[in-house]
């Protein structure tokens, strides 16, 4: 027990990088000027959109950032099976349904992190279309999304990777993207 006590870790700064995405994901603008539901589904996409921007940026950093990051994933879905517990989902039900939910996330990664890679906002709005405004297409607002989301992908390459380490993350504003640019 007393040595337990000196190899546990504090789990503080993955908790503070784990609501610095959440933050962001939950802007206002998002959900009014972007247009993106203003629903669980809608929430819970833009929550994996800043997530994935997160992870993809923290990829290939050694053992030790390999491992923070698992931390805060892990952090992810056991706040997505708190959430779904508080909602009066059964305990049996959860895990299937965060099953489910790791399932999209990995397939948005799939679909969102190429378009990424390869600067290309027109075949990213596509795959945010298809995720996120499921019910409605709105070409306009997909395409604003998607150079956010390649801001925020530049914008987090550019920070230390100390920084995003201690939940220190710097988003691009979204607002100055709200306005429709060509």
């Amino acid at each position: 027990m007393l040595f337990g006590l000196f190899r546990r870790r504090s789990r503080d700064a993955e908790h503070k990088a784990y609501c610095e995405i959440v933050a962001q994901a939950r802007q206002p603008v998002f959900y009014t000027d972007f247009l993106v539901p203003d629903t669980i589904d809608g929430r819970f996409d833009l929550i994996v959109v800043h997530a994935v921007l997160y992870f993809r940026r923290m990829r290939s950093e050694g053992k030790e950032v390999s491992e923070f990051s698992q931390n805060v994933f892990d952090l992810f879905f056991n706040d997505m099976d708190a959430s779904l517990r508080e909602m009066g989902v059964s305990d049996t039900r959860v895990p299937k349904k965060v099953k489910v939910m790791g399932e999209a996330f990995y397939g948005r990664a799939d679909a969102y992190i190429p378009s990424i890679d390869s600067g290309n906002s027109e075949e990213l709005a596509e795959a945010l279309g298809r995720n996120i405004y499921t019910d409605s297409p709105e070409p306009v607002a997909q395409l604003k999304l998607a150079r956010y989301v390649q801001e925020a992908a530049k914008v987090l390459n550019d920070q230390g990777t100390e920084d995003l380490m201690t939940g220190k993350i710097i988003w691009p504003d979204p607002a100055t993207f709200s306005t429709p640019s060509d």
